[in-house]
């Protein structure tokens, strides 16, 4: 089935059948990807021994939106 039939078919369906559909869709663009997590883990720990380190430079709240 082609992606214009289904997209026609889908229309034609009752609005609460719509949402479902919407929503599980959402849905599947939003499931854990485990490799992206593993890279932010690394990246955040690399950021927080940095900071640790004392080898970058921090501001205040104040400094930042003053």
């Amino acid at each position: 089935m082609s992606l214009a039939k289904i997209i026609d078919e889908a229309l034609h369906l009752k609005p609460q059948d719509r949402y479902l559909i919407i929503e599980n869709l959402v849905k599947s663009l939003n499931e854990p990807n485990g490799e992206i997590d593993q890279i932010w883990i690394e990246e955040s720990q690399k950021r927080l021994k940095a900071y640790e380190d004392g080898k970058v430079r921090t501001f205040t709240y104040n400094q930042v939106f003053n």
